[in-house]
């Protein structure tokens, strides 16, 4: 079956070569590195945004753990991750679910290296998407609707099936 355009509510990155996960590091919550290409075996449904987490970014947060619950046994085969672009401290009330996301924080420029917004938008608009071979191939629209983001996501994983598996 040959891929048609148009199908997919999100947008396939198709510029040059596969965009793969940068070899940088990264800082969980404790402040310990993680190298950020830890993140590959898995899907990525990923969020960026600064700690202080805007009300954007709570949406994304919201939207990330309820496509990964909506996709049911599924689930396990999408991991998200909430990238916090900036060194400000986390505030309470936003700690479980940045633990929840596994927050990461990764240095802005070298975050800038790797995503790319749509023209016009800024890198914390987006949900992106990263294969289990940890390369970015989705980025979904600003103005995310859910629905239709968990749509591609589900026809992926089970386009998937046969060659993923749950779990890094």
């Amino acid at each position: 079956i040959k891929p048609t355009g148009g199908n997919s509510y999100g947008s396939l990155i198709k510029t040059g070569p596969q965009t793969e996960i940068p070899n940088i590091s990264a800082h969980n919550l404790k402040g310990e590195t993680v190298p950020l290409r830890s993140l590959r075996g898995q899907w990525i449904l990923l969020s960026v945004a600064p700690a202080s987490c805007p009300k954007q970014c709570q949406d994304h947060l919201y939207y990330q753990r309820q496509i990964r619950e909506m996709l049911g046994r599924e689930k396990d085969r999408l991991d998200w991750v909430w990238i916090i672009n900036d060194d400000t401290a986390l505030e309470p009330h936003l700690q479980a679910a940045a633990q929840q996301a596994g927050a990461l924080r990764v240095n802005k420029d070298e975050l800038a290296a790797w995503l790319a917004p749509a023209s016009g938008q800024a890198l914390e608009d987006h949900l992106y998407l990263i294969d289990p071979m940890g390369n970015w191939m989705m980025r979904f629209p600003a103005q995310l609707d859910g629905k239709k983001a968990f749509r591609d996501i589900n026809r992926l994983l089970r386009a998937s099936n046969s060659w993923d598996q749950a779990g890094r």
